[in-house]
């Protein structure tokens, strides 16, 4: 079954096509990161119209990449939520459009699952069960994953998602959008000992996450000191540090709670040098091992919802005539595939 995959969920265009027997056959992207870096953040009405104008050359682009054509795809999916609302409808409704115009089935994906099953396009997959930390702009979730669509939430943020909280720190220091890369590069210039941030939620048991504090820290930080570049490195450092080492000690929680030897680490923030290094630690002295997708596939893409549309569109689920897509959409409401 070759799949074509539409996400559109936020600020970047992902079209791909995978073949359940020969893999992933195209994936392109477009992001938007050039049109909102201006305004320190995603500008939704910017992000849908953009989307609106580069779906369809993007979709042609993947088919030529493959050497396919409209007739050789069986099936689309696209990302219906969670995410902004009419960004999400630019993708459903040219999935869901092109799919009954081509008359093949249509399945709608849910953008936090296809971040899940993304280290199944790797050479080395998890086998199930095993234990999640999806961290994002939007999620910081710990999932325990006993197979397609069946999904238990062990943790979730209280406030600001990692990645929100990363943006925001950035914008603080003056640091240019997303806020992710731009502390990770400015940390490497800091010194470690000058400041430790502190490590939210982990005096108290649970495996909930909260972020929103240590932005506060960064700002008090920062106004106690000399504003200079030396001092906003150190503050970055600080900051990365405190937020890997949050989500090291819950993932040390939930490995030890449920005994299981299988991380996946997963989602745009799992791209982070330094939290892949922390956490293949920490699974090494567990005797567990540690899965995330390539760097490509850690942000938003096309070729995870192409997988998991797959995935689905095998087991007999499709979508009706109705273009739907949700902005909120909790991962424990999907059923089995």
């Amino acid at each position: 079954m070759r799949v074509l995959g539409i996400e559109s969920s936020c600020d970047e265009t992902g079209i791909a096509i995978y073949d359940t027997e020969k893999g992933l056959l195209a994936d392109v992207l477009y992001s938007q990161i050039g049109l909102h870096m201006e305004y320190g953040g995603v500008v939704p009405e910017l992000a849908s119209r953009d989307h609106v104008r580069k779906t369809l050359p993007l979709i042609k682009e993947a088919l030529q990449l493959a050497g396919l054509k409209k007739a050789d795809i069986d099936g689309i999916a696209y990302t219906a939520g969670p995410g902004l609302i009419g960004a999400l409808l630019v993708g459903a409704s040219i999935g869901r459009s092109l799919a009954w115009t081509w008359d093949i089935p249509a399945v709608a994906v849910h953008h936090m699952e296809g971040h899940l099953l993304a280290p199944m396009l790797e050479d080395d997959v998890p086998v199930f069960p095993f234990v999640a930390l999806l961290v994002s702009g939007g999620h910081t979730m710990l999932v325990r994953v006993d197979g397609v669509g069946r999904y238990q939430l062990l943790g979730d943020t209280v406030d600001d998602a990692a990645g929100e909280a990363f943006d925001k720190t950035a914008k603080l220091l003056g640091l240019s959008y997303p806020g992710g890369p731009a502390i990770s590069t400015l940390a490497e210039q800091g010194n470690p000992d000058r400041f430790r941030f502190p490590r939210p939620m982990t005096n108290r048991p649970g495996l909930d996450f909260s972020f929103s504090g240590l932005k506060t820290f960064a700002v008090n930080t920062l106004a106690e000191n000399d504003n200079d570049e030396q001092t906003k490195a150190d503050i970055a450092l600080a900051f990365e540090v405190a937020v890997v080492e949050t989500m090291a000690i819950k993932c040390r929680r939930v490995l030890e709670q449920t005994g299981l030897k299988r991380l996946v680490l997963a989602g745009g923030v799992s791209a982070n040098r330094r939290l892949r290094q922390r956490l293949a630690e920490l699974v090494q002295g567990y005797g567990a091992q540690l899965y995330y997708p390539r760097p490509e596939f850690c942000t938003d893409n096309g070729a995870m919802i192409a997988y998991t549309g797959s995935v689905r569109l095998q087991a007999g689920q499709t979508e009706s005539l109705a273009i739907q897509a949700k902005a909120r959409w909790p991962l424990a409401m999907l059923v089995p595939a």
